[in-house]
């Protein structure tokens, strides 16, 4: 299933305006719904390890899965034993399902088998988060501390500490849904414990940020080879002029960005909805020539992608030194 972004979520005219009193009543219920959790009165269920969560503001791909990667090997580093949680957004499954690298995508979801091969680590999905995670820590009782990809909203599970990535360029109006794709105000990164910053921020938006964001850079790797993992090459083995891209993510335009800065000429380039399901045709190109495609849209295009595809994945630079605040709050200052 392809996310479609309403086009007036992009400006503070037209449809937004109309729909700024479903806004306002979004905004009530949802401001409600958060203190009554706080002050109790609604149950958040604890669990007996830590909670990390990852999540943005607003609807939409800022860039979470890799920032998922990089904290959950940073613990790992540090001697942790993380698991991760996901909602499992367009897969088909409704209970808690484990995850692994060979997982069917239509069951639990792209970016979760991403997750799976990328990091190895205990995974589980579900609606239910809460679910979710109960049925991670019995399964992998090692699990010393969980991060959960997405989930900021997700008040049922308790959690020790926040993560917002932070991608304007899907930040739109800046308004609340639906006049715009925000979940919660930006005000809400008040209460936070980490910002990334995934591409660079406006002036205007980093004046209104309660502390400074930390940075990410999305870094390239080298390709391979779809139906042959262990096959590598540079950007200068592909045929000049004969290189196809095709995306399936939030911001396809980034990959084909990428792609032109190492040096590619590219004869297309095929820009489909987040969390596409992809058909044999929208792979096709002619004999001889060569598609890229991305990591995440990787897991689903085995059996449709023609035989010279090849995969560029990408990892998140973010400096060691983002860490601390997660650190403090799991184990003390001391620790960071």
């Amino acid at each position: 299933m392809a996310l479609k972004r309403p086009s007036w979520w992009e400006r503070r005219a037209g449809l937004a305006l109309l729909a700024l009193p479903l806004s306002l009543l979004f905004f009530l219920v949802s401001s409600i719904r958060r203190r009554l959790y706080r002050a109790g009165l609604l149950r958040s269920v604890t669990l007996p390890v830590p909670v990390i969560v990852v999540g943005n503001l607003a609807a939409g791909g800022s860039g979470k899965t890799p920032v998922v990667i990089w904290l959950t090997q940073a613990l790992h580093a540090r001697g942790f034993h993380p698991g991760i949680v996901s909602r499992g957004y367009g897969g088909s499954a409704s209970g808690p399902q484990r995850v692994s690298a060979d997982s069917d995508p239509g069951l639990v979801g792209d970016e979760p088998v991403l997750l799976a091969r990328r990091t190895g680590f205990p995974l589980w999905v579900g609606r239910d988060r809460v679910a979710a995670a109960q049925a991670l820590l019995h399964g992998s009782p090692e699990v010393d501390v969980i991060v959960t990809d997405d989930g900021l909203q997700h008040y049922r599970l308790g959690r020790r500490a926040e993560v917002v990535v932070l991608n304007e360029r899907i930040l739109g109006n800046a308004w609340l849904m639906p006049s715009g794709p925000l979940r919660e105000p930006l005000e809400r990164l008040a209460g936070v414990d980490l910002i990334v910053a995934n591409g660079e921020l406006s002036p205007a938006l980093e004046a209104r940020l309660p502390r400074p964001a930390v940075s990410m850079t999305l870094a390239p790797g080298g390709f391979y080879r779809l139906d042959d993992p262990q096959q590598h090459c540079e950007a200068s083995h592909f045929p000049a002029g004969r290189v196809h891209a095709l995306a399936g993510i939030a911001d396809p335009e980034r990959f084909f960005a990428s792609l032109r800065s190492m040096g590619l000429r590219l004869a297309s380039c095929r820009a489909f909805g987040d969390h596409e399901n992809f058909l044999r045709e929208d792979l096709s190109v002619p004999e001889g020539d060569v598609l890229l495609i991305t990591e995440k849209d990787a897991v689903k295009c085995a059996a449709l992608a023609p035989a010279d595809c090849w995969v560029l994945p990408v990892d998140a630079q973010i400096d060691d030194a983002a860490l601390a605040p997660i650190l403090e709050r799991l184990h003390g200052s001391e620790a960071a």
